[in-house]
């Protein structure tokens, strides 16, 4: 029987009836075509379907709907602001912080939950904090460099 929740997304009230075994990545991806968190592993191991909840980074694989009500929830597509992108997302262009790109939603997401509680991390911080994103193509090192200098540029 679903369930009726309520949460923002990107700033957006929603409303919506959900099943309770539907995961928040379900929600977003097939029901408001938000489609920058994959599906990676779909056991929290990739980090690609990483999103803010309350400005803290989760899995929304291993996250249910359900758990969602009454949150805020920013995904990579709610990060940028009146068509200027955010000083991280920025940063990663900038470093070469991204090849294939399906890693670097999650990415930029587990460093923005960093920056907003840690504004000048130090690098072993950073490595941290992206410990649960995993990337095929970088190498890491373009991804640290992009945190680091957006902490920088923001401070």
């Amino acid at each position: 029987m679903p369930e009726k929740i309520r949460f923002t997304v990107n700033g957006d009230v929603v409303e919506m009836a959900v099943e309770h075994h539907q995961r928040l990545l379900d929600v977003l991806r097939e029901d408001l075509a938000l489609t920058g968190a994959k599906e990676g592993c779909g056991g929290g191991e990739c980090g690609a379907c990483t999103v803010l909840m309350d400005n803290e980074p989760v899995n929304a694989c291993l996250v249910l709907a359900v758990e969602a009500d009454g949150r805020e929830i920013i995904t990579i597509e709610g990060l940028a602001r009146e068509n200027c992108l955010d000083p991280l997302q920025e940063a990663f262009i900038e470093h070469a912080a991204l090849q294939c790109g399906f890693c670097t939603p999650g990415m930029i997401l587990s460093a923005k939950a960093l920056l907003l509680r840690n504004p000048n991390p130090t690098e072993a911080e950073v490595k941290e904090a992206l410990s649960g994103n995993l990337c095929r193509c970088t190498g890491y090192k373009s991804i640290v460099d992009a945190v680091l200098a957006a902490a920088e540029k923001q401070s």
